[in-house]
């Protein structure tokens, strides 16, 4: 088992950064959303795109709009358009959309020179990094993990606060303000400039709850980290793969650990590893056919070898899928890894998981910030496996 001192510093070596990053950006941001609101309230639409690991960063953005986790706010509409970028771009984007581009620290030419096409026509830019769009964000770090999971928490407070300026409409006055975020010094001179300050605030404040709990996982949940790491290099040393799942923005990270393993960062060999939950016709089939509590446990049927880990992701810890895959995997005999939130659920409870990495919190957005350094970290300690 790694070291459980290495971990819990790798851990919390995030949270400096964390700080630094959302000090610099939550103004920005808060005028960046208050712009997208508006947008949103004329009826535009959310335009998400990345390559490889990026990708899933749309992913997530898109399905936290459609599918808002707040209980009671609508869903806003968003599309990942990662798979054919530049044409659904040109067939898609208009005055009132907005367009977000993900990418590696260094930026992403491609996206960038995209998203400079569409502004030309009006289309709210948003460059996650880069330069040169309507909210521009310069790359907290060069660590490939640390700013991805750093993004993911300025994309989920961007989700929360927009859904704050949608219940402020009367503070657009009726008149929109699209570049307004790009000058806040101007913000006193603005209708809901209040708003604009509270929604700044509240960002920082959702940074500092994430490093508390960042700050709890290192202490509680470094010896699970290693011991899953341990035993998941065993298996795959003996020609076993990773097989990934998880629902909604857990499927989301579900791939994007996949592709880490395939794809890997800093000149590591890769490690086999697929996301089950990255097959839109296998599972519309079966959820269609026969339903959705098996569109995981099929796939893990067909799939899965002696040697194999089944790595599930879930906020709840009882989603009925993840359930049942993970009671099959351990039928079987695979290594059985979870990352829950709360207090594990159903998974915990029946002891489904052999090792189970549990984030003690009761709300979604910050488990899935902590559980993306978990698996961030798990992916540094295979290594080469």
């Amino acid at each position: 088992m790694l070291a459980k001192a290495s971990l819990h510093e790798r851990i919390v070596a995030r949270n400096p950064l964390c700080t630094a990053f959302f000090e610099r950006e939550s103004e920005p941001l808060a005028y960046a959303c208050r712009a997208m609101a508006q947008r949103f309230a004329r009826g535009g639409r959310l335009l998400a795109f990345g390559n490889g690991p990026y990708a899933t960063d749309a992913m997530h953005v898109s399905v936290e709009f459609i599918h808002p986790v707040i209980v009671g706010k609508r869903a806003l509409p968003a599309l990942d358009i990662s798979m054919a970028r530049d044409a659904w771009l040109d067939a898609l984007a208009g005055p009132d959309d907005i367009a977000i581009a993900f990418g590696p620290p260094q930026g992403d030419p491609g996206a960038l020179s995209a998203l400079a096409r569409i502004r030309a026509r009006g289309t709210m830019t948003l460059a996650w990094p880069g330069k040169n769009a309507d909210y521009a964000v310069r790359a907290p770090c060069e660590n490939v993990h640390v700013h991805q999971e750093l993004f993911e928490l300025l994309g989920h407070t961007m989700y929360e606060s927009v859904h704050v300026f949608l219940e402020h409409a009367q503070d657009f006055g009726g008149e929109a303000h699209p570049q307004s975020f790009l000058y806040p010094f101007l913000a006193p001179q603005q209708s809901g400039g209040s708003t604009v300050e509270d929604v700044a605030a509240s960002i920082r404040m959702k940074a500092r709850d994430a490093n508390d709990l960042r700050m709890r996982v290192a202490d509680e949940q470094a010896d699970a980290i290693g011991a899953a790491a341990g035993a998941m290099k065993k298996r795959i040393a003996n020609g076993g793969r990773i097989l990934a799942f998880g629902n909604g923005g857990s499927a989301t990270d579900a791939t994007d650990f996949a592709l880490d393993c395939v794809l890997p960062e800093g000149g590591m060999t890769p490690v086999p590893a697929v996301s089950l939950a990255l097959e839109p016709a296998v599972i519309t089939a079966t959820a269609n056919d026969v339903g959705t509590d098996v569109i995981f446990l099929r796939q893990l049927i067909a799939q899965c070898g002696k040697q194999d880990i089944a790595l599930a992701f879930s906020t709840s810890g009882g989603s009925r899928n993840v359930v049942a895959a993970l009671e099959e995997a351990g039928r079987r005999g695979l290594l059985t890894i979870a990352l829950l939130g709360y207090d594990g659920g159903e998974i915990v409870r029946r002891g489904l998981a052999d090792v189970a990495i549990v984030v003690p919190c009761d709300y979604v957005p910050r488990i899935q910030e902590a559980q993306g350094t978990i698996y961030h970290v798990l992916r540094e300690a295979l290594g080469d496996a």
